[in-house]
């Protein structure tokens, strides 16, 4: 039997922490209907017996302390919740035990933001890992040496895994019970909790915000002029014209800061104004395309479903419902 030990973090996200639970009990629900042994033993785990969440309205019982496991087959991290920093601190006391775990064979699964704990022990340097996108410039602040992926839903690297934003987590749960049980079962499980299994992509509901947290006011004022005149046509030298700095010298410390290059984030900011379009307004795909100042359309639908993980149509046919109608 696998134990799965669900942590409870201080400031948790509560949705994410049950959800969990369920989905990995209805598993043993499943196995006990065909006259099977159940499969996991699901325990909630924390720094104490008693946890308040959301700002007391709940409190979760652990079924054990961190010092009472003796082994787990696999940790879960559930999403956290307000100022991430506070969070990282109140929580401290998991990560050596964590650690700890991993090291005796415990796999460790972090969903949404539970990324930042995932990531403070230290087991994701050099590897991928996803998080909820409105947290990457953060995420990409405190762990510069994580490989931040953010379209994606799923990460799966030696035993380490992670989850996109908000309630994608429960496609990571969906893709562990496969592992774990079968493919029949995570279909199983999809279908009782109306889950769209096999979702790997989160690109589609990703708001661009430009990274602006950062000392550099010449970059800062580039990315406002980009910003503000993104319907031109707007060259890397012109802007190390603009601002004054030599060319190489732009692009090093643009990427620095931004973690984009002066060409992605100007495609990003051109595709952010086409999705608004497409979402709320009747323009011809064409239409939308020149005013964000592409004239190829290839390139630029090209371009649109490397953001967006979706070609223009179909983004508009998602989100546009005047069209639809």
């Amino acid at each position: 039997m696998k134990q799965i030990s669900i942590l409870i973090p201080k400031g948790a996200i509560l949705g994410s922490l049950e959800g969990t639970r369920q989905l990995f009990s209805e598993v043993n629900n499943f196995f006990r209907a065909r006259g099977e042994e159940p499969l996991f033993n699901v325990q909630l785990v924390g720094l104490s017996k008693e946890t308040p969440l959301s700002g007391g309205l709940f409190t979760v019982h652990a079924d054990l302390l961190i010092n009472e496991v003796q082994k787990a087959d696999l940790i879960v991290i559930p999403a956290l919740d307000g100022d991430l920093q506070i969070s990282l601190q109140n929580n401290r006391d998991f990560i050596p035990w964590i650690i700890n775990q991993y090291e005796n064979g415990a796999e460790v699964a972090s969903l949404c933001l539970g990324a930042f704990l995932l990531a403070s022990t230290g087991l994701l340097k050099g590897r991928k890992c996803a998080t909820h996108w409105l947290a990457a410039n953060q995420f990409r602040q405190l762990f510069p040496e994580v490989d931040l992926v953010t379209e994606k839903i799923i990460t799966d690297e030696h035993g380490i895994y992670s989850s996109g934003g908000a309630f994608s987590y429960l496609n990571l749960i969906l893709y562990l019970i496969e592992k774990y049980a079968g493919r029949d079962i995570a279909i199983l499980a999809a279908k009782v909790f109306a889950i769209e299994i096999d979702r790997e992509e989160q690109s589609s509901f990703t708001i661009f915000q430009g990274q602006k947290a950062h000392e550099d006011e010449p970059i800062k004022k580039a990315q406002e002029f980009i910003e503000q005149n993104f319907q031109d046509k707007i060259s890397v030298d012109d802007l190390a014209s603009k601002f004054a700095l030599g060319r190489r010298n732009l692009e090093r410390r643009f990427k620095k800061a931004t973690s984009n290059t002066v060409a992605e984030y100007m495609q990003r900011v051109k595709m952010e104004a086409a999705k608004k379009s497409l979402e709320t307004g009747r323009k011809t795909v064409n239409e939308i395309m020149y005013d964000v100042g592409y004239s190829d359309t290839k390139a630029f639908r090209t371009i649109f479903k490397k953001i967006t993980g979706l070609a223009p149509v179909d983004y508009r046919n998602k989100y546009n419902k005047e069209m639809i109608a």
